[in-house]
């Protein structure tokens, strides 16, 4: 999945590499927290390495992306079978998503073809029916539901984020929708998901690594991607103006006026020996900020490597192609 801010590159090397620097080569006991989790990334890079990930994102579509890719970690029954009958479903003409975010359905919106929006309804009705109808299993359904979030996010009709459609369909999004899997990694340990505010979360959870990557800028998620949540819960409500929005979460991470003691609060109440934070030169919190927030509460310091911007940042405001990504680490001195 596209995504802004995602941590793929960073986890190729600089990520796990600097995290082992600090805590150790063998990572086997340790509990990680990937508490804005995004599409999951980093617990999926550290799920087969550690004894346990608790992933957490306060945005409905990243809870059901990290359902399957965290908390799923065995095999399932029937998977395949189910993929094959969800490909082969009759196109349905009245669901939510032809009816409001695709031309043919109201005459507006363009964020998918019209056969693709009536591929996911008729897709995203089925799943909710065999959860409801207690046919398929709670790992089963968030399986099928993940493949068809990352599917359908193959063919939108958008640059890269849900913020706005595009006037003609391109052509990724004139393909038909099929449903893939969304394999999996496979191991013997259990982990936690969890859809919550992440303030709220970091005083009920406890562990030995704080992996944080928060929003860095007055850029909202839950607006962003607000039509993976639509297809995600597939609930009625009443699409908000041109681009459909729902009513979103607004996170205080993107407000220069809250942000810092956002922050503070988050590290004071962390109950982890290690805290990771990922941030780059353009975020609304300096490295000065930064540095005397988490100085506070024990052992501070700093890695930063160039990391390529989001490419639609780099089309749509033709800034430079780079920006520096920095690290911050604290060893907490005491952990109440």
């Amino acid at each position: 999945m596209n995504y802004i801010g995602s941590k793929l590159k960073l986890c190729q090397n600089f990520l796990p590499t600097t995290i082992k620097s600090v805590c150790g080569e063998d990572l086997s006991q340790k509990t990680i927290c990937d508490i804005f989790a995004g599409t999951g990334i980093v617990g999926r890079t550290f799920k087969t390495s550690v004894k346990k990930v608790i992933s957490n994102d306060v945005e409905y579509y990243s809870y059901v992306l990290n359902k399957n890719y965290i908390e799923n970690h065995r095999e399932i029954k029937d998977k395949e079978e189910c993929l094959e009958e969800l490909n082969a479903l009759p196109l349905i003409d009245n669901g939510f998503i032809y009816k409001n975010y695709c031309l043919g359905g109201n005459g507006e919106r363009q964020y998918f073809s019209d056969e693709n929006g009536k591929r996911i309804d008729s897709i995203r009705t089925k799943i909710e029916e065999w959860k409801n109808t207690e046919q398929i299993s709670d790992n089963l359904y968030y399986f099928l539901l993940c493949s068809l979030l990352e599917c359908a996010d193959k063919v939108a009709n958008t640059a890269s984020v849900y913020g706005a459609y595009l006037k003609n369909l391109k052509k990724s999004a004139q393909k038909e929708l099929v449903l893939e899997p969304a394999e999996y990694e496979l191991n013997d340990n259990e982990h936690q998901v969890f859809n919550k505010d992440a303030n709220k979360l970091i005083k009920e959870i406890e562990g030995d690594i704080l992996y944080l990557d928060p929003p860095y800028n007055a850029r909202q998620y839950g607006a962003n991607y607000h039509l993976l949540n639509t297809i995600a819960e597939y609930k009625p409500f009443i699409p908000i103006g041109k681009t459909g929005l729902r009513k979103y979460t607004r996170s205080k991470y993107c407000s220069a006026s809250f942000v810092k003691a956002e922050f503070e609060n988050l590290i004071k109440n962390a109950k982890f020996k290690y805290i990771f934070l990922s941030y780059n030169n353009e975020g609304l919190m300096s490295v000065e900020d930064v540095k005397s927030i988490m100085s506070k509460y024990g052992h501070y310091d700093l890695a930063q490597t160039d990391y390529q911007r989001f490419k639609a940042d780099s089309n749509r405001f033709n800034k430079a192609d780079f920006t520096v990504e920095y690290l911050h680490i604290l060893e907490k001195n005491t952990i109440c």
